[in-house]
């Protein structure tokens, strides 16, 4: 088994490859580790909006890269990796985070919780519904003219309409995405997220509903020599570092 390596040496190896080698398998069950790795990611209000499709299906991989237009990392990868934001489940993931909360309270009534307690289920139970609760995004407008107004006189949290509440969703689930690929990295598996794809199609072929959103489709393989387009190209860190 090959010595995984540090994070910064992950970083440092991780490229978005566009090609991989065609004789050259990787293994289903560490792929499947590196996503469980994905599951630790940062997730906000630990609501965990987030699923993971491993697709190892040949024909299912066919079907994808038809939809991801066959660009060449999408087309050489030996297995596939759909990242589908949830937006939707919140209701779900607040009451599994609400079961999780009350036992490790331990097995006691409510009136006996201290106050850090009872602020925690009060998130869950109180503010996660006022801010995700919506009916066609009115609710939504709603909440952003009230904090607007809020925020005349005092710091207000102003993500609160339907769209922001997407992006918050794509937000957790690119960071999951990022531990995947960075874990890929580190056992010297290599991939490529591709945003460049038909996401309706993909949610047919993965039977999604239509409140379900595609994050990102990362191919996954061992790099062909040709497989990484060029040298990195970065910015330089100075026009973008901004110490205050």
């Amino acid at each position: 088994m090959k010595t995984e390596k540090t994070v910064t040496e992950a970083i440092a190896y991780r490229r978005s490859v566009r090609i991989y080698k065609p004789d050259e398998e990787i293994d289903t069950e560490v792929v499947k580790q590196c996503l469980e790795n994905a599951a630790l990611a940062p997730t906000s209000s630990n609501l965990q909006l987030w699923e993971f499709y491993h697709i190892t299906s040949k024909d299912v991989q066919k079907k994808i890269s038809a939809a991801c237009f066959n660009q060449p990392a999408a087309k050489t990868a030996k297995q596939l990796v759909v990242i589908v934001a949830r937006k939707k489940l919140w209701r779900t993931r607040a009451k599994a985070n609400l079961n999780f909360l009350k036992k490790s309270f331990g097995d006691k009534p409510i009136e006996k919780y201290d106050s850090k307690e009872k602020f925690a289920i009060s998130y869950y139970k109180k503010l996660i519904p006022s801010l995700y609760f919506d009916f066609f995004g009115i609710l939504g407008l709603l909440r952003y003219f009230v904090f607007f107004m809020v925020g005349l006189f005092k710091p207000a949290y102003r993500q609160v309409r339907h769209s922001d509440m997407r992006i918050v969703a794509h937000k957790s689930a690119a960071l999951a995405a990022q531990n995947f690929m960075i874990s890929m990295a580190a056992i010297g598996y290599d991939t490529c997220p591709m945003e460049g794809s038909d996401t309706l199609r993909i949610k047919r072929i993965l039977g999604l509903p239509g409140s379900a959103e595609i994050n990102m489709v990362i191919a996954c393989g061992v790099r062909d020599p040709e497989g990484v387009y060029g040298p990195r190209f970065r910015i330089p860190f100075k026009q973008v570092y901004k110490e205050i």
